[in-house]
């Protein structure tokens, strides 16, 4: 392959003639964590970052431990060092890393974890987000070793400009990228509190939509509708049909409230001793693990021939809006009765008969309609803000494939 004048081709591709390739440790160093005891952990003390503070190469703070113990200054963090997940039972999460910042300023960090320090800061960050360390690192775990040692870590070969300016103008670039998501981060955050709030405050009566004042009624689930029950499905049937299908566990990770989009699919042969579902029907996670969750629900409102797996009961409704009651039946008050009336312990059950018996409180159906249109509207623009979060993340890699192999320069 011919080189493009000004390039020239190296172990990590091809990079500017005036750039260089350099192990990480020639640039920077591997820090390795702190090792505590059980019983040096406190309510509070020094917090110890560890794997789950990272997530989507992003800094979180939900799952904290602190300790109260002698840590050596060396591994207190700093800001610009980046925090690598080195050792781990999920080899998926090995390699994972987050730039520091000034909000951890007197924390350190665990033993399954490193920190890189170098001159190059947050452009270090980077270069662990991008495909010419992620495929060392794939390389360097092969299929035994579950781990990435310090003096690994720091062989890593990587692409650099030796211009300061050009390092932190790249940097500046794809920092202004994480900026970005950041934002659309806080507003899909926000979006989705004000959804909920109107969800609680619309479903449940407590403010009324303008032209509505009638009585809302008290009924069963099984006076709306009729129960049947979803067919059999095996996982490995649903992965390469195409058919779309609808498997009850999906009711807990894809399906929310109303049916999207699809994740499994069948073949013509499986769906003839399948269960067809139809626009209007509520599906119901008939087993779960625990009471809290069972029954969870979504509403499928499309027209293409769809089928529901084994564990889904299906509430084929008469007399109400679906979508309406996709959202109502996922509300607190109908998530505490389905949680009464979940049987088993491991595995957690509940039949049609116990779903039937759900007492509703709902408005007639001009007004389920027209609060199901809001809330639908709702979700549309939070899908929508969700399709742009995931475009600038792939613009982002882009751009790191582009700046930090110089085939693109800044300055």
């Amino acid at each position: 392959m011919e080189v493009r004048p000004g390039y020239k081709q190296t172990e990590v591709g091809v990079i500017p003639e005036d750039w260089e390739v350099k192990s990480l440790g020639e640039i920077g160093e591997a820090l390795n964590g702190l090792t505590y005891k059980p019983v040096e952990v406190r309510d509070h003390g020094t917090l110890v970052l560890r794997s789950s503070n990272i997530q989507n190469d992003v800094l979180e703070f939900e799952d904290n431990v602190f300790v109260d113990a002698d840590i050596p200054e060396r591994i207190m963090v700093r800001p610009d060092d980046v925090l690598i997940c080195v050792r781990n039972g999920s080899r998926d999460l090995i390699g994972k890393s987050a730039l520091l910042d000034e909000r951890t300023r007197g924390m350190t960090f665990g033993a399954f974890m490193a920190v890189y320090r170098s001159p190059i800061g947050r452009l270090a960050s980077y270069l662990f987000q991008s495909a010419i360390l992620k495929r060392q690192i794939n390389e360097h775990l092969g299929a035994t070793i579950n781990q990435i040692t310090n003096k690994s870590l720091n062989s890593f070969r990587v692409p650099v400009s030796p211009s300061v300016l050009e390092q932190r103008t790249i940097a500046t670039a794809l920092s202004d990228m994480d900026m970005l998501l950041a934002g659309l981060d806080r507003l899909i955050t926000k979006k989705r509190a004000i959804k909920q709030a109107t969800m609680q405050q619309l479903l449940t009566g407590q403010i009324r939509l303008p032209g509505f004042n009638g009585e809302w009624e008290v009924k069963r689930l099984g006076e709306l509708g009729v129960f049947i029950k979803g067919s059999g499905i095996r996982k490995d049937e649903a992965q390469s049909g195409t058919l779309p299908c609808v498997r009850y566990g999906e009711l807990y990770t894809h399906h929310h409230d109303v049916i999207h989009s699809f994740s499994s699919y069948i073949s013509p042969i499986v769906a003839q001793s399948a269960t067809r579902i139809k626009a209007g029907d509520i599906l119901f996670a008939g087993s779960g693990e625990t009471k809290e969750e069972i029954g969870k629900c979504a509403a499928f409102i499309g027209t293409e021939e769809t089928y529901a797996g084994g564990d889904i009961v299906i509430l084929r409704l008469m007399k109400a809006n679906p979508i309406f009651m996709g959202y109502y039946c996922n509300t607190p008050a109908i998530v505490s009765q389905k949680a009464s009336l979940g049987q088993g312990d491991a595995v957690v059950h509940i039949s049609a008969k116990a779903l039937a018996s759900i007492e509703v409180c709902i408005p007639e159906g001009a007004e389920q309609t027209a609060i199901a249109t809001i809330l639908s509207d709702m979700d549309t623009e939070i899908t929508a803000l969700e399709a742009r979060r995931t475009k600038t993340r792939a613009l982002k890699q882009a751009m790191m494939q582009e700046l930090l192999t110089g085939r693109t320069r800044l300055v």
